[in-house]
């Protein structure tokens, strides 16, 4: 099988020879990860971006954090900058990437609907128009629907096979909002970016961090395929699987907060024994990844190289063994 079919049979739950998995260069990917360039999404470390919105570093990490927001008044809407996402300088660096990717899986990237919100508005004031401003909320992110959805039709045509962007909607015990306006908000519009981009032939992911228990009975409903949690201690393994395995695929690292950040050795491998025994079916269901930030979140390289190796390990392992409990 290829990596594309390892890939697709997994997210299916159609049986494939091994896991598959997304690692560093040292240890190999199943995955082409493709971005718009300059990105309408993009988080620079230092500057203004495309919206206006002023980012600053925040130390070791590549992220930055929102120093200014530009849209801080509602009857500034109209004059909000708004991306080309047609212009052509986004595409011109993937016009052959189904060739360049060759039997790799080709993820695209596209553009968050909340955290883009509220890098525009500012995340207080986000919590605000959910009760004070819905209409102007909407209409916000019905803007950022309609790029993803330009996104979709472009990256199809390059032969993207799935889509992805980060949402973390996540605080570490909670949703960040109430599940009930999420349903109302946010719901439908992840439900037109899936169906969308499955009329298209790509499967889906979101990145969301954080306890989301909560929606993802519902994003399931909306069409996910795929959730990529970095964080699954602050729900449980077991009641992840109880719940949702053999239901939605995740696409996991051991969890970047505690063990990766704490364990030991032998304690990251186990943690890996476990995300394959509660996460992965006979059929599919589970994809191992690294975290692509190591030196922001803390991870030691041997840490790194014990939950590659092991799941590796594992990979090779899953065409025989099959998890003892669920």
């Amino acid at each position: 099988m290829t990596s594309r079919e390892i890939v697709a049979r997994t997210i299916r739950f159609q049986g494939a020879c091994r896991l598959p998995y997304d690692f560093p260069p040292k240890y190999g990917s199943d995955f082409i990860w493709i971005f718009m360039n300059p990105s309408p999404d993009e988080r620079p470390r230092q500057g203004i971006d495309e919206w206006g919105v002023r980012w600053e570093n925040i130390g070791r990490t590549s992220l930055g954090t929102v120093k200014e927001y530009p849209l801080k008044h509602w009857r500034e809407f109209s004059q909000l900058i708004i991306p080309d996402i047609h212009d052509s300088r986004r595409w011109q660096h993937l016009e052959r990437i189904r060739e360049q990717a060759g039997e790799k899986f080709i993820l695209a990237h596209g553009i968050s609907i909340f955290e883009r919100v509220h890098f525009i508005r500012g995340l207080e004031n986000t919590w605000l128009d959910i009760y004070d401003s819905p209409t102007q909320l909407e209409k916000l992110i019905d803007i950022l629907v309609e790029m993803n959805l330009a996104a979709i039709e472009r990256f199809t045509s390059l032969g993207a096979d799935g889509f992805i962007f980060p949402d973390d909607w996540g605080l570490q015990k909670s949703l960040m909002i109430s599940p009930v306006a999420w349903r109302h908000i946010w719901k439908p519009k992840y439900a037109r970016i899936y169906d969308a981009a499955h009329q298209a032939g790509l499967f889906t992911f979101l990145h969301s961090c954080g306890y989301i228990l909560d929606i993802l009975d519902d994003l399931i409903e909306c069409g996910l395929d795929v959730i990529q949690l970095d964080q699954q201690e602050n729900m449980g393994l077991k009641r992840l699987c109880d719940a949702f395995g053999g239901r939605i695929t995740f696409f996991s690292p051991v969890d970047i907060q505690n063990t990766m950040v704490n364990g030991s050795l032998e304690e990251i491998q186990a943690y890996c024994r476990q995300m394959v025994e509660y996460l992965n079916r006979p059929n599919g269901g589970f994809i191992p990844r690294w975290y692509s930030d190591p030196t922001g979140a803390g991870h030691r390289q041997a840490a790194i190289d014990a939950m590659c190796e092991e799941f590796l390990k594992l990979s090779a392992e899953s065409g025989t063994v099959a998890p003892e409990s669920y």
